[in-house]
C-alpha cells in the first residue's frame, strides 16, 4: 500500500482522496505500481489548479459575461465533486466559491455601469430634445438649421436606451425638426410672394421709366424719376435673376434722359465736373474710415459723408461708376464690420455654442476616466473600445472649440 497526505492505494489498487468529509474513492489502479497510480491522479488534481488558475485570470482580465463564467465554474465544480484526483479538492472548492461571488459582484457592477450609462445618455438625449425645441422656434434660418443637422449626428453617437424611451424622445426631437423645416418653408414662400409681388411693381416702374426717357420735360421729368427711384427703393428686392435687369433697365432709361439733358444743357458740364471733384473728396474721406475699428464712429462718419453726397447732385456719365464705386466699397465694409460685431455678440448663439462645449468637455474627461480605470483594472478590450469612443467625442469637441472661438472665447 501506498499514501501521500491526500490520498493513498490500497492492496487492491484502489485509489482514494482524503477530504473533510472523509475518504473518497477516486478510481482504481492496476497498471502499474501504487506511486504510480498517486502520481496519476496528483496530476489530474495539477490539471485542475491550473484550470481554475486560468478561470480566475479570464475572470479577473477580460469581459467574459458573467453566464459564460458560470458555465465554467460549474463544469470544474463538477470535476472536483466527482473525486478523480488527488489533492486537496477542499481548497479548490473555497476558490470555485470564492470565483462565484467575484463573478457576481462583476455581474453588478456591470449592471451598474450600465444603468449609468444609460442615465447619462437618457440626459444627454433630453438635452438635445429640449435644444431642438427651442431651435424650432427660432427665425435664424441658417444657423439654426446647421445646428439641428449636428444635434443629429450628435444623437448618432449616444447609445440606445429601451425602445419605447428612445422613440418617445426621437419622436420629440424629429417633430422639432419638421416644425423649424415646415416654419422655414413657410417663411421662404412668403419671401418669394414678396419678391414676385416687388418684380411685378418694378416691372411698372421700368415701363414709366422707359417711357420718360425721350422726355425734353427736363425739371419735371428729372422729378418724376427721384419718385419712381424712391418708389423703387420702398418695392423692395425682386428675385436675383429678374433684380439685376430690370434695375440695368431702369437705370438705362434714366441714362438716357439724363444724358439728353446733358447735352442741351452743356453749360452745365462744369458744374457736373465740381461735383465730381467733390464727391472723389468725399470718397478720400470714406476710404479713411477702412479698415473699420471703431464701428459706430465709421457708421455715424458714413452717414454724414453720404448725406453730403446725396446733396452734391451729378457727375459725368462716365466717371460716375468709378466715383460711386468707391462709395459702395466703403459701404460694404462696415456692413461686413457690422455682421461681424452680430455674430461676436449674439448671447443666444454663443450660449449655445458655450453649453455644447461643456457638455462635449465633460463627457471627453469622464471617458478618460473611464480608460485609466480600465487599463489600472487590466481591461485592456473595454479601454480600447472606450478610447475610440474618446476619438469621436474629441473631434466633436475640437469642432465646438473652434465655433466658440468665433464669438471670441
Amino acid at each position: 500500500m501506498s499514501s501521500d497526505p491526500w490520498g493513498r492505494v490500497d492492496e487492491t489498487g484502489t485509489v482514494y482522496v482524503r477530504t473533510s468529509e472523509g475518504e473518497q474513492v477516486v478510481g482504481s489502479w492496476q497498471a502499474g505500481t501504487p506511486e504510480e497510480a498517486l502520481a496519476y491522479f496528483e496530476r489530474k488534481y495539477e490539471g485542475l489548479v491550473v484550470e481554475i488558475g486560468l478561470l480566475e485570470k479570464r475572470v479577473r482580465t477580460t469581459d467574459l459575461s458573467a453566464k459564460d463564467a458560470q458555465t465554467a465554474i460549474d463544469h470544474l465544480r463538477t470535476q472536483v465533486d466527482e473525486h478523480h484526483a488527488v489533492g486537496d479538492l477542499g481548497a479548490l472548492r473555497v476558490r470555485l466559491d470564492k470565483l462565484v461571488e467575484t463573478v457576481e459582484s462583476r455581474r453588478e457592477e456591470r449592471k451598474a455601469q450600465k444603468a449609468k450609462q444609460t442615465d447619462e445618455a437618457r440626459a444627454a438625449k433630453d438635452a438635445l430634445v429640449v435644444e431642438a425645441e427651442q431651435l424650432a422656434q427660432s427665425d435664424q434660418w441658417r444657423s439654426a438649421g446647421e445646428r439641428l443637422r449636428a444635434l443629429v449626428d450628435i444623437w448618432k453617437g449616444l447609445p440606445r436606451l429601451d425602445r419605447k424611451s428612445d422613440d418617445e424622445l426621437w419622436h420629440r426631437f424629429s417633430h422639432a425638426r419638421s416644425a423649424f423645416s415646415k416654419r422655414r418653408k413657410a417663411h421662404f414662400a412668403s419671401l418669394d410672394a414678396q419678391r414676385e409681388d416687388a418684380r411685378k411693381v418694378k416691372e411698372r416702374l421700368v415701363a414709366e421709366a422707359e417711357s420718360l426717357s425721350k422726355s425734353t420735360d427736363w425739371g419735371p421729368t428729372a422729378a418724376r424719376y427721384r419718385e419712381l427711384m424712391a418708389d423703387w427703393k420702398a418695392a423692395g428686392r425682386a428675385q436675383r435673376e429678374s433684380e439685376d435687369d430690370l434695375w440695368n433697365r431702369f437705370r438705362g432709361a434714366q441714362d438716357v434722359f439724363f444724358a439728353a439733358r446733358s447735352e442741351v444743357f452743356a453749360e452745365r458740364d462744369a458744374e457736373q465736373t465740381e461735383n465730381l471733384k467733390l464727391k472723389e473728396e468725399l470718397a478720400d474721406e470714406a476710404e479713411k474710415l477702412v479698415p473699420i475699428t471703431d464701428l459706430k464712429a465709421a457708421r455715424a462718419s458714413f452717414r454724414s459723408l453720404n448725406e453730403r453726397w446725396e446733396a452734391i447732385g451729378h457727375v459725368p456719365r462716365d466717371a460716375r461708376p468709378k466715383v460711386e464705386g468707391r462709395m459702395h466699397t466703403v459701404e460694404r465694409a462696415i456692413q461686413e464690420a457690422e455682421e461681424g460685431e452680430w455674430r461676436r455678440t449674439n448671447p443666444e448663439a454663443r450660449a449655445r455654442a458655450a453649453g455644447l462645449t461643456g457638455q462635449l468637455q465633460a463627457a471627453v474627461d469622464k471617458l478618460r476616466e473611464q480608460i485609466d480605470a480600465a487599463r489600472a483594472a487590466g481591461n485592456n478590450a473595454k479601454a480600447d473600445k472606450l478610447a475610440r469612443e474618446l476619438e469621436g467625442r474629441q473631434a466633436l469637441l475640437d469642432q465646438a472649440l473652434k465655433g466658440l472661438e468665433e464669438f471670441g472665447g
